[in-house]
């Protein structure tokens, strides 16, 4: 086995293994609360990453690197957290994740925007159907209709808006880190400091005392590892993986998670969301192959 084939398979597996997060962290929240399992999450990938990472200088890394990509960092990872945790019911928590995944679209759309490079015109009808895709999955099986979309937004507006906000904020992380990391990458640091803004929140929340009883630690602890493993492994494949192929397969993790998220949580999903959710990745590969780099 060389050492590219070891890299992808890193790579290839942090991707399944992100695709076990949404259900996982619903899990957890259902038992110790919206905010207050999240934190515990988030202090168990810290605690994991520092482990297996370690936890580099502050001084290696730029003030505008810690700042801003912290500081967007923080705040994707606590609108998905907390969109998933306060959903209304478990299929509406994978709605969450499902429009969680317009980042991809958005980040090309973004990139577009402020480069003067001359793109394919495909990719913005390809944006549309993300955007598409994400009302067919919301509609429900009574078809697309704009009464029935406001109407499940009215259900839970502060889920839908953290979701929405969500996307497009590690949209915009995704085009701003790649130039201020300078090739580093303070993933711990970022993780502590979203498990700390958590804590935070759950202090100043009306948020129950956190319960823990032996299924809530075990479920803690399976997706505080498997997120923490998740970014470990991707850091390992960026190194010397087969980045086409990574590339390629990361963009079917909106079907890889829907998949783990119905079986983890145990829930049927409609053949009009799985259309939904189809259309989803279809315009994420479509915009990623019309403006990936040619060698």
């Amino acid at each position: 086995m060389n050492a590219s084939y070891k890299y992808t398979v890193a790579g290839c597996s942090a991707i399944l293994l992100w695709s076990l997060i949404v259900g996982l962290i619903r899990n957890v929240t259902e038992q110790l609360g919206p905010i207050g399992g999240a934190a515990m999450i988030y202090s168990v990938g810290s605690l994991f990453l520092m482990i297996v990472i370690g936890l580099p200088k502050l001084s290696l890394f730029s003030p505008r690197y810690l700042l801003i990509g912290g500081g967007l960092f923080v705040s994707y990872e606590m609108c998905l957290s907390l969109a998933l945790g306060m959903a209304n019911s478990r299929n509406q928590a994978v709605e969450m994740s499902i429009i969680n995944y317009l980042w991809p679209s958005l980040t090309v759309l973004f990139a577009v925007l402020v480069s003067n490079k001359p793109v394919s015109k495909v990719i913005y009808p390809a944006i549309l159907l993300s955007f598409f895709g994400v009302a067919w999955t919301l509609s429900g099986d009574d078809g697309l209709s704009a009464s029935q979309l406001m109407a499940n937004a009215a259900t839970n507006p502060i889920s839908y808006m953290l979701a929405f906000t969500g996307a497009f904020l590690w949209a915009i992380y995704c085009n701003v880190t790649k130039k201020l990391a300078n090739g580093k990458n303070a993933i711990t640091w970022f993780f502590i400091a979203t498990a700390v803004s958590l804590w935070c929140k759950y202090a100043i929340s009306d948020e129950g005392a956190i319960v823990m009883t032996s299924d809530a630690i075990i479920d803690l602890l399976l997706a505080g590892i498997v997120m923490g493993s998740g970014y470990a492994l991707w850091n390992i494949g960026i190194i010397g993986g087969n980045m086409v192929l990574l590339a390629t397969f990361s963009y079917f993790t909106p079907i890889f998670s829907t998949f783990f998220s119905a079986w983890i949580l145990d829930i049927e999903l409609t053949m009009q969301f799985w259309q939904g959710v189809i259309m989803v990745t279809l315009a994420s590969l479509i915009c990623w192959w019309f403006t990936r780099e040619q060698k």
